[in-house]
């Protein structure tokens, strides 16, 4: 088990459910509960289901802290509601995965599993292949506005930098999720499903 698990879970129990705390958007949602972990066995049915692996450190969550509920904006999703999205740059139709009309040079898109609703068509997600398997991603499901990669290192990461934002009263909105080196092309960007 990755040694900050027993530290998140502090800082978790640290935080009481203030209703209409003005920093927290969402909070109403999930009320800084969590709900229970889940098996591995359901962890690892899911990843077959939908041919991926879960980046670790958001696995080690699910299954050593929680499933669902507490966590940015509308709180995490569970795992059953969550979705594969591809990211296209060209803001066109996305193939599926394992599409076999690739030309040379080619390759399949990187996927990303929409784990927090933010609202409206804002959403959460968290790389699951490709250069930034891990990191989570903040963006819009239409393309108005091109994802922001967070410069934490990973979900167990970000979600304590959340955390900490929480204790010291900041703002949700305020999490720091654009690392300069790692900032998505100004284009449009347009999160699809994967088909």
């Amino acid at each position: 088990m990755d040694p900050r698990i027993p530290r998140l879970r502090r800082k978790l129990a640290a935080i009481p459910f203030q209703p209409l705390r003005s920093h927290s958007f969402g909070e109403e949602h999930h009320k800084f509960f969590l709900g229970p972990k889940l098996a591995e066995a359901r962890v690892a049915a899911f990843e077959t289901e939908h041919d991926i692996v879960l980046p670790d450190a958001y696995r080690q969550f699910l299954t050593h802290i929680g499933g669902s509920g507490a966590a940015p904006f509308y709180g995490l999703m569970p795992l059953e509601r969550c979705s594969l999205l591809v990211m296209n740059p060209r803001g066109e139709s996305a193939a599926p995965r394992g599409f076999d009309g690739l030309g040379p040079g080619e390759h399949e898109p990187d996927l990303f599993l929409h784990i927090i609703e933010m609202g409206c068509t804002d959403v959460c997600v968290i790389a699951v292949t490709g250069p930034l398997t891990g990191r989570v991603l903040i963006g819009n499901s239409d393309g108005f506005w091109g994802p922001n990669v967070s410069s934490a290192t990973d979900f167990l990461d970000w979600y304590e930098r959340w955390l900490s934002h929480m204790s010291a009263g900041r703002d949700n909105r305020a999490l720091e999720l654009t690392s300069p080196r790692l900032r998505a092309h100004p284009n449009r960007h347009r999160m699809a499903p994967k088909i």
